[in-house]
C-alpha cells in the first residue's frame, strides 16, 4: 500500500496567503452605517460620482433612532446626506423642505439640492487611502458626524456637530412649517445659494484659491464647524485621509456621546449685519447719513445802509453867456462893375468896292488909286 504524503506548507507562503485574503476581504468591505439621532424622521439619500457605480439604495426613510448599513465597493466616490421635512406617495413621488433630489424616495443619479449638509468621500482600492471630508459649501440643514473605523494608520473625525440653524444670518435663513421643526429655521443657506455673486461661488475670476478667500459667511460656518468646508477652496484643514473599513455617518449626534471635533468649540455669534459687498458685490449695509448740523442762522445781513447821500445838485457850471459872435463884417459891395462901355463902335462899315467884274487891265489901270 503506497502512502500519500503531502510536503507541509511554509509557514511565511501561508501567512502571505492569509494576509492577502484578509487585505482582499477588507478591501471589499467598506460600508457606511448611517445613524438617526435626530427626533425625527429623515431620508438619508446618496449619489455615486462619474465612473463608479450606485450603492444598493440611493434613497430611503430613517425613522428617529433608526440606523441602516449601506455596502460600497473598493474605489466608490459620491455624496451621501439627510433629506428633511419629505412626504411620499406609494410609488415615491413627493418632495423634500431640505436636500430634494429631483422629487423621489430614490435618488437615482440626482443630487441634493441645497442647502444640505453632506459627507463627501472616495474609496481608496487596494491599500490606497481614502480621501473624505464633511462640506458645508452647499450650505447646512443637519447637525453630522463622519466616524471612519481604520484599519490602518489614525483616522480622524469629521463633521458639524453644532446646530448652525439656531444661528443662521437672517439673509441666509430657509423657514419652514413641516417636518421637526414647527416652522423655524430648517436649513442655512451658503452666500454662493442666498446671492450668486462670483466671490462666494468661487467662481469667474474668483476661480482660484487666491482671488477666492475667506467671506464674512463662510467664517459663520468655520467658526462652528472648524473640520468641515466652508467654502470651495477650503481644504487645508477640511480634508482627511484614512484606509477604513466602515464609516459611521450621525445625524443630529449626542455631542456627550461623541468625540467633538473641537472641544473648546462653542456655536458662532452672529453679527447681525453682513459686510458691504461689492457688487458685482450686495448693497452695502446702510448706514445713516450723518446728522445734519444743526440749523445755524445765517450770519445776520448788515443792516441797510443808506448809500452816502448824493451829493446835492450843482448846476452845471454856467454856459458863458452867449457872445455874438463877432459882427460880420458889413457887407462890401464888391467894386462896381465897371460900366459895360460898348466897344468902341466898329468903324461903319464899308460897302465892300463891288465887285468889279472882269474887266481888262486897262480899265484898271484908268482907276484913281
Amino acid at each position: 500500500m503506497q502512502l500519500i504524503t503531502t510536503r507541509p506548507i511554509p509557514f511565511f507562503s501561508l501567512f502571505i496567503a492569509i494576509s492577502f485574503l484578509f487585505s482582499f476581504s477588507l478591501s471589499y468591505s467598506n460600508t457606511f452605517t448611517i445613524i438617526n439621532n435626530c427626533p425625527h424622521t429623515i431620508w438619508p439619500g446618496t449619489l455615486a460620482g462619474s465612473g463608479t457605480p450606485q450603492l444598493p439604495t440611493t434613497g430611503l426613510q430613517l425613522d428617529s433612532g433608526q440606523s441602516i448599513r449601506i455596502p460600497s465597493v473598493p474605489g466608490w466616490s459620491g455624496r451621501i446626506w439627510a433629506r428633511t421635512g419629505c412626504s411620499f406617495d406609494e410609488s415615491g413621488i413627493g418632495k423634500c423642505q431640505t436636500g430634494d433630489c429631483g422629487g423621489r424616495l430614490q435618488c437615482d443619479g440626482n443630487g441634493a439640492t441645497p442647502p444640505a449638509s453632506l459627507f463627501e468621500i472616495t474609496l481608496g482600492k487596494g491599500t490606497d487611502k481614502d480621501f473624505y471630508d464633511v462640506s458645508l459649501v452647499d450650505g447646512y440643514n443637519l447637525p453630522l458626524i463622519a466616524s471612519p473605523h481604520g484599519a490602518h494608520g489614525v483616522c480622524n473625525v469629521t463633521g458639524c456637530a453644532l446646530d448652525i440653524n439656531t444661528g443662521c444670518p437672517k439673509e441666509l435663513q430657509v423657514v419652514g412649517g413641516e417636518g421637526g421643526d414647527g416652522g423655524g429655521v430648517v436649513a442655512c443657506k451658503s452666500a454662493c445659494e442666498a446671492f450668486g455673486l462670483d466671490q462666494y461661488c468661487c467662481s469667474g475670476e474668483f476661480a482660484n484659491p487666491t482671488t477666492c478667500r475667506p467671506s464674512f459667511y463662510s467664517t459663520i460656518f468655520k467658526r462652528a464647524c472648524p473640520r468641515a468646508y466652508s467654502y470651495a477652496y477650503d481644504d487645508g484643514t477640511s480634508t482627511f485621509t484614512c484606509k477604513a473599513y466602515e464609516y459611521s455617518l450621525v445625524f443630529c449626534p449626542k455631542v456627550n456621546g461623541i468625540r467633538k471635533p473641537d472641544s473648546t468649540l462653542s456655536p458662532p455669534t452672529i453679527q447681525e449685519p453682513p459686510p458691504t459687498i461689492q457688487e458685482p458685490p450686495p448693497t452695502p449695509i446702510f448706514q445713516e447719513p450723518p446728522p445734519t448740523p444743526t440749523y445755524q442762522e445765517a450770519p445776520a445781513t448788515p443792516t441797510f445802509q443808506e448809500p452816502p447821500p448824493t451829493p446835492a445838485f450843482q448846476e452845471p457850471p454856467a454856459t458863458p453867456t452867449f457872445q455874438e459872435p463877432p459882427p460880420t463884417p458889413t457887407f462890401q459891395e464888391p467894386p462896381p462893375t465897371p460900366v459895360f462901355q460898348e466897344p468902341p463902335p466898329t468903324p461903319a462899315s464899308q460897302e465892300p468896292p463891288p465887285t468889279i467884274p472882269f474887266a481888262p487891265r486897262a480899265y484898271l489901270a484908268n482907276q484913281e488909286p
